[in-house]
């Protein structure tokens, strides 16, 4: 049996001294749980590119794509997943609102953990809660 593997982008969209949570919608799969805003690379996409247009479709923003933060690795029972993550700021006047997800949340650091996420979100909250929100 092969495993398939899935190259995603997810955005740590910071304001203040918070970051953007989105959750699932309850029609996909891994129902209601959170996760930072993101998805799937198309064909022919930069990570930028995929990023940008993943957060226009979920939330209805533009944003400034800043530095990767992190890149992850995570094993799920059907998937493996390599996720590219990057630091994200919403360009002046923008602000998120629920377009494809069930619920959005600007969360502080140190209130991540009260959030039931996807596993492989995991490391970042775990990060964020030791590191805080960096700084531009």
């Amino acid at each position: 049996m092969s495993i398939s593997r899935k190259l995603v982008v997810a955005g740590l969209v910071f304001d203040g001294n918070r970051v953007l949570l989105t959750q699932r919608r309850a029609d996909r799969a891994m129902p209601l749980k959170w996760e930072f805003p993101g998805g799937k690379m198309e064909p022919g996409e930069s990570p930028v590119e995929a990023l940008e247009r993943e957060l226009f479709e979920e939330l209805d923003v533009s944003v400034s794509v800043g530095q990767i933060w992190d890149v992850l690795f995570h094993r799920y029972p059907d998937f493996d997943l390599l996720m590219l993550v990057y630091e994200c700021r919403l360009e002046p006047g923008e602000s998120p609102r629920c377009r494809d997800v069930e619920d959005l949340a600007w969360v502080e650091p140190s209130r991540l953990s009260s959030y039931d996420v996807l596993e492989a979100d995991a490391p970042l909250l775990h990060r964020l809660r030791r590191d805080g929100i960096p700084t531009r």
